[in-house]
């Protein structure tokens, strides 16, 4: 498995590393991994930590916000590892603010990196991905299906991308090109520690999900890595909610209270 990993130095990118991983050589696959990430310090700790377990890792240190970068990486893949199977897009931001507050510049920010890098990665990708029949995979998010208050921005990126993948599947299918999208839930990551670490947000949070618990990196990786795998061959153009059921709970919300309170 020859993949790309963006967004890999820690959270769900490196969970998903690690899964992919451990999947390819369960499979009797060499793993071959590029991580991406901006962060470079903890991207080089991560890259160690795959290392450690057996797989072959390149690391690229980049801002995806920057419309070069995407073929840059691309390029680093195929030299390094001749071909990609995968490519992982995970690499994300939030920008807090009302759409009245909000900046234009914050605004255009998230969309680069939530929305339009996805695409630049996937063109850039494309021929190599046509040779090895491989899969694009980016993660969403919730928000993308649910506005959310003060994440206008996000929920505006992550919309768009949820609608770039299914376009991509429709465009690069033919050449045997799949593109799917897993969208998190409450998620426990360095972006959300503040809000999950307190023990009464937390408790929030666990009490408006119908499975009791926020979901951790470790639970969307397994999502992507499904996604990437031979096993979902026949999955084109799909965004996978990973949520606990949460999106389908939003009455507990409401007036009516949490219909499975005691």
């Amino acid at each position: 498995m020859r993949a790309i990993i963006t967004g890999c130095a820690g959270g769900i990118g490196l969970a998903a590393a690690k899964r992919i991983h451990e999947e390819a050589v369960a499979r009797g696959e060499k793993s071959q991994l590029l991580m991406v990430d901006i962060a470079k310090e903890s991207l080089e700790k991560a890259g160690q930590e795959l290392a450690a377990m057996g797989a072959e890792v390149k690391t690229f240190v980049g801002d995806l916000s920057d419309p070069d970068v995407p073929a840059q990486i691309v390029e680093e893949a195929k030299a390094a590892f001749g071909g990609l199977d995968a490519l992982i897009s995970n690499a994300g931001i939030i920008s807090r603010a009302s759409l009245l507050d909000m900046k234009v510049e914050d605004f255009d920010r998230a969309m680069s990196i939530n929305t339009r890098a996805t695409w630049l990665l996937g063109k850039a990708a494309f021929p190599l991905l046509a040779e090895s029949k491989g899969c694009i995979v980016a993660t969403g998010s919730m928000s993308g299906e649910h506005a959310t208050p003060s994440l206008g921005a996000y929920s505006a990126s992550k919309a768009a991308l949820i609608m770039l993948i299914k376009q991509m599947s429709i465009d690069w299918g033919p050449h045997g090109i799949r593109a799917n999208c897993v969208s998190p839930g409450s998620t426990h990551t360095a972006m959300t520690d503040a809000r999950y670490s307190d023990p009464s947000l937390r408790a929030d949070a666990e009490g408006r999900n119908p499975i009791r618990i926020v979901g951790q990196p470790e639970h969307q990786a397994a999502a992507i890595a499904f996604l990437a795998s031979p096993a979902a061959a026949y999955i084109n153009g799909i965004n996978l909610v990973v949520d606990g059921g949460m999106s389908n709970n939003l009455m507990v919300a409401s007036a009516l209270g949490d219909p499975w309170k005691k």
